[in-house]
């Protein structure tokens, strides 16, 4: 059984920044991409970024890219999401997803996804 385990959220205000990490077991993690998604409440989840399996052509939606950073360690079976200048908009839950394809190079669709955590907070005050 796969298990992600996300960490790192909180509160933040405006211009500030957080790192999100994912802890993945339970299969070879190294791979499998992975990804980030957010959600606010009573709205669709949301694609944030993507990592392929060789932590080539990293994938971000266009309201974080050049704020945000995914990274990888395949060694300590982690993924990570740096977020910088965050924004009040940027406020929701944020899950970590495992690919569900091997050697993948990372999905904006979440139907391409076939694990997923419990998800973590991230707050961003004005």
């Amino acid at each position: 059984q796969v298990q992600l385990v996300e960490s790192g959220g909180g509160l933040v205000q405006a211009g500030g920044s957080l790192s999100l990490s994912c802890a993945a077991s339970g299969r070879t993690f190294s791979l499998y991409p992975m990804g980030w998604f957010r959600q606010a409440l009573g709205k669709e989840r949301e694609f944030v970024s993507a990592i392929s399996w060789r932590s080539t052509t990293p994938r971000y939606a266009d309201s974080v890219k050049g704020r945000f950073t995914i990274s990888r360690d395949n060694a300590k079976n982690t993924v990570a999401l740096l977020m910088n200048n965050l924004k009040p908009e940027d406020t929701d839950v944020y899950y970590c997803a495992a690919g569900r394809t091997e050697y993948g190079s990372g999905s904006s669709d979440n139907k391409d996804y076939e694990y997923w955590g419990q998800g973590t907070q991230v707050t961003v005050s004005s």
